[in-house]
């Protein structure tokens, strides 16, 4: 289902915006690499399957391709300014979805985000993990919340200026919890 262009994009991606999160969260990068895998492959790669797989289910071809520019901000970003701000690439429909179908592939991948916060939150309540697990697990919480919450600001070519666009109603019901979760905890 994904071709292995896409895949080679993804996993470039994911890498780089890994080492981004590393230099940014810590003085020693590569110590916390590994946690940012796992993180960012949750929240990243997640996020971006998500989009191309409701695509795919409204009956188009889609697929994921990294941009080259974004990437080397985003590193030139974390090394200089320790901000992240990462556009890699992004999911790429052929064909011309209408206004609804743009929305809904345009919400899947905060929708996504928003799940695995939830699932990480419930995780650590009613599982109580160890100290390191929910360490890990908060982390995934704290980066899909947010993820998820940028997002779905609406401004183009963010997600939430098409599920805005599509249904302001819809648009609040995702955005407004995403909202909580990543500024109250």
């Amino acid at each position: 289902m994904l071709s292995s262009r896409e895949v080679v994009d993804l996993v470039a991606s994911w890498i780089t915006i890994s080492a981004a999160f590393s230099i940014v969260v810590s003085s020693d990068p590569l110590s916390v690499f590994p946690l940012y895998l796992i993180v960012v492959g949750t929240a990243f790669v997640l996020h971006e399957l998500g989009h191309k797989f409701m695509a795919i289910h409204l009956g188009y071809h889609a697929e994921y391709r990294l941009w080259t520019a974004g990437l080397v901000l985003a590193l030139f970003l974390a090394v200089f300014t320790g901000f992240i701000f990462a556009a890699p690439g992004a999911v790429y429909v052929l064909g011309f979805p209408n206004r609804r179908e743009n929305g809904l592939i345009s919400l899947a991948g905060p929708l996504v985000n928003f799940i695995v916060a939830v699932c990480s939150l419930l995780a650590i309540i009613f599982l109580s993990p160890g100290y390191a697990t929910t360490e890990v697990l908060y982390t995934i919480f704290r980066v899909n919340a947010f993820i998820g919450f940028f997002n779905m600001l609406p401004i183009y070519p963010l997600d939430g200026s098409k599920v805005f666009a599509w249904s302001p109603a819809v648009y609040a019901a995702l955005v407004v919890p995403l909202a909580v979760l990543a500024f109250l905890f």
